[in-house]
């Protein structure tokens, strides 16, 4: 409920100072204007007191009604974003007529210039809205001076010029703000679409391209080995059922966006693949626990290790990997090189996924060429180390 009280209120604000769109809106916006016609009672009565001659009455109902009827054509007429001519030309005859009438007939018609600054504070920029409605003010101040006006009725007189210009600068200037932040809320919206369905890209590449490429391997693996040794092959087999429910698992983790590989894990999928493959795995050095290491780094460089294993397995043709990880400074990083075909062209899909990863969790990636002609991958993730505590210095003892 509060949030349509909520929507309702914004939608209010948001068509202050604008032209209704449709019969519901024009019918809302005629009612608010009419309510706050009442100030015209004063020169209506003025006209039906029997004060003027006929000729000054039926100047001034004239001049009534072309205020008027220009006054609902300036606030109720369809318009752009920007001030047009017309308009302008209206502003200008409200304020030549609401001047003249009171110069004419009276002190009563002054209040005809309340509806100039509420127009003007509607209608213009707020440069030139901050300016017209005091200038506006200081003509109601000296027509009213001019016509002996006291204390009292020059406030009564001034202090709703100037504070209904003001209110409506007030007023539209909050309406914009809102249609600026509703605009900024479905932006934020579209920013956050886009960046789910980058993350789910980019786990789904890493998922179904490391399952996909060890279920070929293996499958490859058991058509080879059929004929001569069926156990072998039904072993290979099981190992496919295996992976493949093990993927549809982490896809449906994926997509649900919990899903958060471990190094360990990795490491063990790692020489699993390898082998498969018929890789010499060299993962001696990767061994190790790092209390430090953050669970979205440790995340990243798994999902780095998958990604590097994965090249190694499909593209390089290598016979040998290894597979490393090491402190370097604040940061812990992951090395994987093999002595296959090395690195050729830009990144690809894989590797652009890796490096925005790795860069949501402060870290970084270092391609190359290895010390053996391969290809080497670098990942490295910043530790968060709990900060040193010192020890406050024993108090001196003062010689007496």
């Amino acid at each position: 409920m509060s949030e349509r009280v909520e929507e309702a209120a914004a939608g209010a604000f948001i068509q202050v100072g604008r032209a209704p769109e449709d019969l519901r809106q024009l019918v809302a916006k005629s009612c608010w204007t009419v309510l706050y016609m009442s100030y015209l009672y004063y020169a209506v009565e003025d006209l039906t007191a029997g004060r003027h001659t006929t000729v000054a009455t039926a100047f001034g109902w004239a001049g009534l009604t072309a205020f008027v009827l220009s006054y609902f054509v300036l606030v109720l007429g369809r318009r752009g974003e920007e001030l047009a001519r017309w308009q302008v030309g209206l502003l200008a005859e409200l304020f030549v007529l609401a001047v003249t009438l009171s110069l004419t007939l009276g002190r009563p018609w002054t209040v005809l210039l309340v509806y100039v600054s509420i127009s003007s504070g509607v209608l213009l920029p707020l440069k030139w809205g901050l300016r017209t409605v005091p200038f506006i003010a200081l003509c109601v101040f000296g027509l009213g001076l001019l016509e002996g006006a006291g204390i009292a009725e020059l406030l009564l007189l001034v202090l709703p010029t100037l504070l209904g210009g003001a209110a409506m600068i007030a007023v539209v200037q909050m309406g914009r703000t809102m249609r600026e932040l509703r605009q900024a809320r479905a932006t934020v919206a579209h920013l956050a679409a886009n960046e789910e369905r980058l993350r789910l890209a980019r786990d789904l590449h890493d998922l179904l391209g490391h399952s996909l490429s060890l279920i070929t391997l293996k499958s490859e693996l058991a058509g080879r080995m059929l004929p001569e040794r069926p156990e072998e092959a039904a072993q290979q087999v099981a190992d496919i059922e295996r992976v493949s429910r093990q993927a549809l698992v982490d896809v449906r983790e994926a997509v649900s966006g919990f899903r958060r590989p471990t190094l360990d894990a990795e490491l063990a999928g790692a020489r699993t693949a390898l082998a498969a493959a018929g890789v010499n795995a060299d993962l001696g050095r990767a061994a190790g626990t790092f209390p430090d290491l953050a669970p979205d780094a440790e995340g990243a460089l798994a999902w780095a290790l998958r990604e590097a294993v994965t090249n190694v397995v499909r593209h390089s043709g290598a016979r040998r990997c290894e597979v490393a990880l090491a402190e370097s400074g604040d940061d812990l990083c992951l090395t994987v090189t093999d002595d296959g075909r090395g690195p050729a062209g830009p990144y690809g899909n894989g590797l652009t996924g890796l490096t925005e990863r790795l860069a949501l969790a402060n870290g970084r990636l270092e391609t190359g060429q290895g010390a053996r002609g391969g290809f080497l991958l670098r990942a490295c993730v910043p530790l968060s180390r709990p900060a040193a505590v010192t020890e406050p210095e024993a108090p001196r003892e003062r010689s007496h």
